[in-house]
């Protein structure tokens, strides 16, 4: 197994730049799949804390980075949307969040923001006893009783606490619901839900996104429910 990744090959989301080397570095195993972004990519090359591959190690076995709330010791560790990037130390907080064309970037937020994540449910299945199982976007599974699970529908989405992985807030998915795009050529567009159609069949569902200046249509898959608290770049 190689640890490079060539860079005309890497997926759209991925921060880098294509053209200027032949390789990048690859993401290991992790949350997010394909699309997870190895955390050594946005150290050294988008928030330039490190020049190297071993200062990236360095500084991760000081427990300095956290991802999440947990500390990362694993510089290829796949980072993905709407995950929560903290320095402590340097009191820096970042989400990870599509901008306009789709690529992943780091949204700077304060302290509290910085306590809970945002996950779209994808899957809601009953397991084993009984009880309930949310999947959400980037892989992570929750099991809830199934009264507790009653209010919660895929396509909805949640912030989960950092230190608890309690479900602190949930945003339905509906008409009216505040959405972005994080895939498609509307990626990183903020809008609010005017329409669902309902496609029969294999088809995808089509959404209308109202926006500050005009519309845009795109399909489910393609949107998230988010709160005006993920709009601002200082959480406020």
């Amino acid at each position: 197994m190689t640890n490079h990744q060539k860079r005309l090959a890497v997926p759209n989301s991925w921060p880098v730049e294509r053209k200027t080397d032949t390789f990048t570095v690859k993401a290991g195993a992790g949350p997010h799949g394909e699309s997870g972004v190895p955390l050594l990519i946005l150290l050294r090359d988008v928030l330039e804390y490190v020049d190297t591959r071993k200062e990236a190690r360095y500084a991760l076995n000081q427990d300095s980075v956290l991802v999440n709330g947990d500390a990362v010791s694993d510089e290829e560790r796949p980072i993905g949307m709407f995950d929560i990037l903290a320095f402590a130390e340097r009191e820096e907080y970042y989400r990870v969040f599509p901008d306009e064309g789709g690529r992943l970037a780091l949204t700077p937020i304060d302290a509290d923001a910085a306590d809970g994540r945002l996950g779209k449910i994808v899957a809601k299945t009953t397991v084993n006893g009984g009880d309930v199982q949310l999947t959400l976007h980037d892989g992570t599974t929750l099991h809830l009783d199934a009264d507790a699970a009653d209010q919660y529908s895929p396509k909805d989405s949640i912030v989960v606490d950092n230190e608890s992985k309690d479900i602190v807030a949930h945003f339905v998915y509906e008409e009216g619901a505040l959405v972005t795009a994080v895939a498609g050529q509307h990626a990183g567009q903020i809008g609010t839900i005017e329409t669902i159609d309902v496609t029969l069949g294999s088809g995808d569902n089509a959404v209308t996104v109202a926006t500050d200046d005009d519309a845009y249509e795109t399909i489910e898959e393609y949107v998230v429910v988010i709160d005006e608290n993920f709009t601002g770049g200082d959480g406020e």
